[in-house]
C-alpha cells in the first residue's frame, strides 16, 4: 500500500463513519466489521459525567482508544490542538477544561467528520473551539503556537509518522507537551497483520512498536518521553478486532495475546 492509498482509504472509511452517526446508525471504529459499544478498542473510555453535557452525536462518533483530555492535565488558558479530531468529543472536552481564556483546535482531513464536529460544537454551545481542515502531516498552524497537542488513536493511521511528529514539534511552543492516546505494539506480530487494509483502518496494522515510538519522538526533538499502558488486549479482544479482516482470527489471536496495547504517550518540547 502506498502512503497516498492508505490516506484515501482512511479518509473514505472515517467519512462513512461520520455519515452513519448523522443517520443515527451508530459509529464504527473503521473496521470492516460493525463495531459498537462492546468493541475492545473503543469501549468504556469516558466517564458518564464527562460526556453528559455533550451532544449524543459527539459521543457516538468517538473512535478513539483512550481519554487524552483527562490524562493531559489541561490547565485554564492553554491552547490545545487535537490531531484527527473526528466528531469533536476530545476538542469539546478540552475546551471546557481550558476555559474561556483558552482555546481548543481540532484538525481533521475528512469533510464529513468536520461537518459533524461543527454541528456538535453548535449543539454544545462551546465558543472557544475552531475546527480546521487539513492533514496531521502538514498542520495548518504557525510555529510555536500551541501549548498542548492531544490525539486519540489517530497517529497510528498515518503512513508518515516521522512527519507527524516533526509537525507536532514545530507547532508546539517551547516547553509545550504532547499527550496522546494511541495503539502500540510490544514485540513482533505476524506479517499478514501489517498488510491488511482493514486492520490499518482499525488502528492495528499501522501501530508502532513501543521502542520505535520512543525513537521517532526523540528523533523529532522531544524529551521526557513516557509511554504508559492504559489497556492491554488479550487473545479474546484480538479475535474481535481481527474479525472480518481476511485473516485467520482464531489462529492469530493467541500469537498476539498481550502484544497490542492502548497507551498514553507523553513528551515535551524543550524550553529555550
Amino acid at each position: 500500500m502506498s502512503d497516498e492509498s492508505i490516506k484515501q482509504i482512511v479518509k473514505e472509511k472515517y467519512g462513512q463513519a461520520a455519515l452513519r452517526v448523522v443517520k443515527g446508525d451508530g459509529a464504527c471504529c473503521g473496521s470492516a466489521s460493525s463495531r459498537g459499544s462492546s468493541d475492545p478498542v473503543t469501549s468504556n473510555l469516558y466517564a458518564a459525567g464527562e460526556t453528559a453535557a455533550l451532544p449524543a452525536e459527539a459521543v457516538a462518533a468517538s473512535l478513539g482508544c483512550g481519554n487524552p483530555t483527562a490524562l493531559a492535565e489541561l490547565a485554564p488558558g492553554e491552547i490545545v490542538l487535537d490531531l484527527g479530531s473526528g466528531g469533536g468529543i476530545d476538542v469539546l472536552l478540552s475546551a471546557r477544561r481550558v476555559g474561556p481564556r483558552g482555546k481548543a483546535y481540532g484538525l481533521d482531513m475528512t469533510d464529513e467528520m468536520l461537518a459533524l464536529a461543527r454541528a456538535n460544537q453548535a449543539k454544545a454551545g462551546v465558543d472557544n473551539v475552531e475546527f480546521l481542515r487539513g492533514e496531521i502531516e502538514a498542520i495548518p498552524l504557525p510555529d510555536d503556537s500551541v501549548d498542548v497537542i492531544i490525539s486519540n488513536c489517530v497517529i497510528n493511521l498515518s503512513a508518515d509518522k516521522d512527519r507527524v511528529f516533526a509537525e507536532a514539534f514545530r507547532v508546539l511552543k517551547p516547553g509545550g507537551r504532547l499527550a496522546v492516546s494511541d495503539v502500540v505494539v510490544r514485540g513482533a506480530v505476524p506479517s499478514e497483520l501489517r498488510k491488511s487494509v482493514e486492520l490499518w483502518i482499525g488502528c492495528v496494522a499501522g501501530a508502532l512498536e513501543d521502542e520505535e515510538y520512543r525513537a521517532k519522538l526523540a528523533k523529532a526533538g522531544f524529551e521526557a518521553i513516557d509511554l504508559e499502558p492504559t489497556r492491554v488486549y488479550r487473545a479474546d479482544d484480538a479475535r474481535q478486532f481481527l474479525a472480518g479482516a481476511g485473516v485467520d482470527a482464531d489462529a492469530i489471536a493467541p500469537m498476539v495475546d498481550g502484544k497490542f496495547i492502548s497507551a498514553f504517550v507523553r513528551a515535551r518540547k524543550p524550553s529555550r
